[in-house]
């Protein structure tokens, strides 16, 4: 899916936390309903068989409970997409990014092939499985996670054995690491630990670009990898690094010392297409525009423009970031320059050349925060929003818990304003119809709840504090219980709002009244 994310490092972050967040975006003229869920160890499958590839896979006996935020929709398989366990291991899956066609030859994707042919007749081929993608991916691997390197892990083994159907990006973290991993054509992958002073953009392609690929097979410190994959490189000349020796094929094998042991994976396996720069890049630019405003990203002296393929994957902010931030920039629509659709800067073409972050089809944003001040019992937050972010606010949401509010996990087909998806949805439509006059509105919402929410989290931290350990989930459960009944208050009220805003605009309104 088309997805948006960013990861801050704990000494970048303004309280020390880790923080992962992304966007989940369903495909162009789709919205996904979502909703918000916690699935216990008894409702865990042992044996999974993924809808997508009609893969089956043995899972462990002992799963832990998790947090996920799954389709609401029955009969496409979960799409879990985000959560916490409770060994406090946050995972978020998955970034949908790009390739090319030199690794997709050499090691092609694992696609489900179905049957051909009639059962007992000559000629007959049975199915065969793809391999594992978005749909699975949480499923399969946060349950059983005991920290991020051991996510990477357990998904790099799974990827290795099962392969995969499309190009992925997956974070994992813990109270200390950050790691990202990229999948690598059908079975090859490559993880870097997110360095601690620095935050990451990834929009929809292949982003990391510099490996080292001797730590990986080596210490590990912050490089991990599928095990061949030096050779598996060496053997198709995929490191494009000027100065390499230059390998000609000679039987079935090359020689590995040809490929760098630092080297660009965004050269290797990435994609440099047209469509980057209209889709991608303008993204990465934009975010980095606001968290490092002192670089020049304008005029003819830029350092980077959003058609740019070079902007870095990790940077060092100017300053802290916070929660907040990461709501902006995952909401933003290029403000501040011509290419902003609700903007009044350059022209009608520039307004519409670039893919907004905050688009219509956003379905959710979770960020998953890691506190490392806070007891290990309350130290999760899922700070989580429905719908177009634009237009949305953030609620935070205690991981440590059994259950979820109803607001968050009653989505159906049903378009009803008692389910929080759906009521931020028509929201997003009636206010983007009148952008400029319900801008108050949605802004007023936002801080709120956001205000709302820090003074919550403050309140439950010193209660826990005070607290029975057998009481604290329950505890936790209450807190986003009442949390989260303030926030329909508050929806309902800018409902009311942009409603009243956009209803005054209507084409057919006439002044003249009978009353």
């Amino acid at each position: 899916m088309a997805c948006t994310t960013i990861l801050i490092g704990k000494h970048a972050s303004y309280d020390g936390s880790t923080i992962i967040a992304r966007n989940e975006d369903s495909p162009s003229g789709q919205f996904e309903p979502k909703r918000m869920d916690v699935v216990l160890p008894a409702d865990q499958p042992r044996v999974y068989k993924s809808v997508e590839s009609h893969l089956t896979i043995e899972l462990p006996e002992e799963p832990m409970r998790y947090t996920s935020v799954p389709d609401a929709l029955p009969g496409h398989g979960i799409w879990a997409a985000a959560g916490f366990n409770e060994r406090n291991v946050a995972m978020t899956a998955t970034e949908t990014i790009t390739s090319n066609e030199r690794v997709l030859g050499a090691d092609p994707l694992v696609v489900y092939r179905p049957a051909r042919g009639t059962e007992g007749e000559e000629g007959f081929e049975p199915e065969r499985p793809g391999g594992i993608g978005e749909e699975d991916m949480v499923t399969l691997v946060l349950p059983y996670a005991t920290s991020a390197r051991d996510g990477v892990r357990r998904l790099g083994a799974l990827l290795e054995q099962y392969g995969t159907y499309e190009m992925n990006g997956i974070a994992f973290s813990d109270v200390d690491e950050i790691w990202w991993l990229e999948t690598i054509g059908g079975h090859h992958w490559i993880a870097k630990r997110v360095p601690d002073d620095a935050y990451v953009t990834m929009p929809n392609q292949l982003g990391i670009d510099s490996f080292d690929l001797a730590d990986a097979e080596g210490d590990e410190r912050e490089h991990m990898a599928s095990s061949d994959l030096r050779s598996w490189m060496a053997t198709h000349h995929l490191d494009l690094t000027l100065g390499g020796s230059s390998v000609g094929f000679s039987g079935t094998s090359t020689d590995e010392s040809a490929v760098s042991s630092v080297f660009n994976p965004r050269h290797a396996f990435g994609s440099h297409s047209d469509s980057d720069h209209v889709y991608n890049t303008p993204r990465a630019w934009h975010m980095q525009r606001f968290l490092n405003p002192s670089s020049r990203w304008d005029g003819p002296g830029a350092s980077f423009t959003p058609e740019s393929d070079n902007i870095p994957w990790a940077r060092t902010p100017e300053r802290k970031l916070t929660i907040e931030d990461v709501k902006y920039v995952l909401s933003a629509h290029y403000q501040g320059t011509p290419y902003d659709p609700y903007g009044k800067m350059g022209t009608e073409a520039t307004r519409s050349m670039y893919r907004p972050i905050g688009i219509n089809r956003n379905g959710q944003l979770a960020v998953l925060q890691i506190r490392p001040y806070a007891p290990e019992s309350c130290r999760c937050v899922q700070w989580m929003a429905f719908g177009s972010n634009v237009f949305n606010a953030l609620v935070p949401l205690y991981g440590n818990v059994d259950r979820m509010p109803a607001y968050l996990s009653n989505t159906t087909e049903r378009v009803t304003t008692e389910s929080f998806y759906w009521a931020n949805r028509i929201i997003a439509a009636l206010a983007d119809a009148r952008f400029h006059e319900n801008a108050a509105h949605i802004e007023r919402y936002q801080e709120a709840v956001g205000a709302a929410g820090h003074a919550m989290l403050i309140e439950t931290d010193a209660a826990v504090a005070q607290a029975n350990p057998e009481q604290v989930s329950d505890l936790l459960a209450e807190a986003n219980d009442r949390m989260v009944e303030r926030v329909q208050r508050e929806t309902d009220n800018v409902l009311a709002k942009v409603l009243y805003t956009t209803s005054c605009a209507m084409k057919n309104g006439f002044a003249m009244s009978d009353n």
